[in-house]
């Protein structure tokens, strides 16, 4: 009996947890037009290495850190494979993982710096987002 009460709470567990890691909703439309907002946008496939998820964790963290009073910041973590984001995709030349800080037409690519900080220097790549939202804020 004690056993199949501790699999269902796992059961629960799980499947609560898969809930709270859904993909909250992307407006397409609204990062590609919106000229107030500067979107921090972290393009993913489904398998991620470490360095993968550091970037995704340290672009995340930074802008709920340095901007949760700033309605003018968010972040999105996009699914490559999903079909609805394909113009997202298509704007910004995205095959596999990238980091791109975008508000209206003044994106910048980040990946490459990116994955070179996240994990042994997460502080630079910290700064280096603060530095380019902060940039796109002001214009």
């Amino acid at each position: 009996m004690k056993k199949a009460v501790l699999a269902l709470i796992l059961i629960v567990a799980i499947a609560g947890c898969r809930q709270n890691n859904s993909k909250s909703e992307i407006n397409i439309a609204e990062i590609l037009t919106d000229s107030t907002v500067v979107n921090v946008i972290y393009f993913r496939i489904k398998q991620r290495c470490e360095t993968c998820n550091a970037v995704a964790d340290v672009a995340r963290k930074t802008v709920e850190i340095e901007y949760s009073d700033n309605e003018k910041v968010r972040f999105y973590e996009v699914e490559n494979s999903d079909k609805a984001n394909e113009p997202l995709l298509e704007k910004f030349e995205i095959a596999w993982n990238a980091l791109i800080i975008v508000k209206s037409d003044n994106a910048i690519d980040i990946t490459q710096r990116a994955f070179l900080n996240a994990v042994k220097n997460p502080q630079t790549l910290e700064n280096l987002i603060k530095t380019e939202v902060n940039k796109r804020l002001t214009n």
